[in-house]
């Protein structure tokens, strides 16, 4: 029985780097897992592993930080959906670099949820997403992983009142201009 849940529990934590909560670099998929918490508890009948207490994940280029990770396994016995959250006062934290030519790709919120089957991932309370320079702030941001699109809102949900955002339910954005571009743009003309 021990043997079964030890098992299972490296399953579904070998599932989650796999899926992989960003298109990662082509040999991250090879790289030893490493796992660390002061708790793990395995459900085997309700398909989830929970990791309490300061939890590290790290495989390759991914780094996943936080108070507690929840992995769900689906039906088919593959990892469904991957909850992280923060605690103390700290946000639960991803990253990873997609390739060798893109840059990091981080993400910080109260809670993140990766959704295996459709590769997004969500960032909930105090979201924030990094992709190289450009910055995306809000009450809630998602990232589509395969298109790299980002949806982000001011508050969490659409039913929460403006007085619960700290910035009255406003997103905020910086968006760097590729210099690359700039330095074309500019000597074009002369």
């Amino acid at each position: 029985m021990k043997r079964r849940l030890l098992l299972c529990s490296a399953a579904l934590t070998a599932g989650l780097i796999a899926a992989g909560p960003t298109a990662a670099l082509e040999g991250d998929s090879g790289k030893p897992i490493q796992v660390s918490a002061d708790r793990l508890q395995i459900d085997d009948e309700a398909g989830t592993a929970v990791y309490t207490g300061d939890v590290h994940m790290a495989q390759g280029s991914m780094k996943l930080d936080a108070a507690t990770v929840t992995i769900h396994r689906g039906n088919s016995g593959g990892v469904s959906r991957v909850t992280a959250k923060g605690g103390g006062g700290t946000r639960a934290y991803i990253e990873q670099k997609p390739n060798p030519s893109d840059p990091l790709v981080r993400g910080w919120g109260n809670t993140l949820i990766y959704h295996a089957d459709e590769r997004r991932v969500e960032m909930i309370g105090n979201a924030e997403l990094h992709q190289g320079e450009d910055t995306f702030n809000g009450g809630y941001v998602q990232y589509h992983l395969d298109t790299r699109q980002v949806d982000a809102r001011g508050r969490q949900s659409a039913d929460q009142a403006d007085s619960t955002s700290g910035d009255n339910g406003r997103v905020h954005m910086t968006l760097t201009p590729n210099s690359a571009s700039n330095d074309n743009e500019g000597s074009s003309g002369q």
